[in-house]
């Protein structure tokens, strides 16, 4: 599972930027199978216990973190994991084929996702009870009204 990305250095110390795709990536201490080990953790600033200098770090720019799915905590009731919903199937509620979830993004006011149509047009849609009314690990049903062109 994806939980964040090398976006550049930061600093000539080995610091890298990250873009985060978990709220948490702290409170793992190893990624890409124990190829790297979490030093420590400022916001999106990381320090990687195998990279020590500026040049290392930007070798790593565009390495993906991850960790196995086993890794993860379990979810409570209305949860899920981005990657979850990726790919998923969108229907309206009354039956419409919208297409396919193939982004999920926040903007600081709670998750979106966005929808590729069949014709490739895409539209986004908040991610909460209003709109998505249901999801499950097969598809995702948007209320009709969020689905208008």
């Amino acid at each position: 599972m994806v939980l964040a990305a090398v976006t550049g250095a930061h600093g000539i110390a080995g610091e890298v930027k990250l873009k985060l795709f978990a709220d948490d990536v702290s409170v793992f201490k190893a990624f890409n199978d124990g190829a790297l080990t979490l030093r420590s953790l400022r916001g999106n600033i990381a320090r990687f216990a195998e990279v020590s200098d500026r040049t290392a770090a930007e070798a790593l720019r565009g390495t993906q973190l991850t960790v196995p799915r086993s890794a993860l905590p379990p979810l409570e009731e209305g949860e899920y994991y981005h990657a979850d919903l990726l790919g998923l199937a969108a229907f309206s509620d009354d039956g419409e084929t919208l297409g396919q979830v193939v982004a999920v993004e926040n903007f600081g006011a709670g998750d979106v996702i966005e929808v590729e149509r069949p014709t490739g047009k895409r539209f986004m849609v908040p991610m909460n009870e209003h709109a998505v009314p249901e999801w499950d690990g097969e598809r995702i049903v948007i209320a009709a009204a969020f689905a208008a062109d």
